[in-house]
């Protein structure tokens, strides 16, 4: 599995951006698929997990209501809408997949075997 991430930029506090995961192959039935941020001189941090098997949709506290994780099968794509942006959401964002993830894990770093390169995010204020 490859995991592809992209549509970082710069944008001012308040605006919007979406990223984009693309993966090599259709595994959103059956992986689990997060996102994670490290922002500078800060551990990488959970952002939101999709799993797409039940359905089930789990965000970070700092991102809950404001962020919003999709997915279009035809492209074998998963979304990261981020609205109302901060300057505290600048990170470097990854998208990451796993096959079985147990919830309570589904927060932690090292339960995903799958990563993508990162696509930088910058909010200014």
């Amino acid at each position: 599995v490859q995991l592809q991430a992209s549509g970082g930029g710069l944008v001012q506090a308040g605006g919007s951006l979406r990223l984009s995961c693309a993966a090599s192959e259709g595994i959103f039935s059956s992986y689990v698929m997060a996102w994670f941020r490290q922002g500078p001189g800060k551990e990488r941090e959970f952002v939101g997990a999709a799993r797409w098997s039940s359905g089930s949709i789990y965000y970070g506290d700092s991102v809950k209501g404001r962020f919003t994780i999709s997915r279009n099968n035809a492209r074998n794509t998963v979304y990261l809408q981020m609205n109302s942006l901060k300057p505290e959401d600048t990170a470097v964002y990854y998208c990451a997949a796993r096959r079985t993830v147990i919830l309570s894990n589904i927060r932690n770093v090292e339960a995903y075997n799958y990563w993508g390169q990162g696509t930088l995010v910058t909010v200014s204020s």
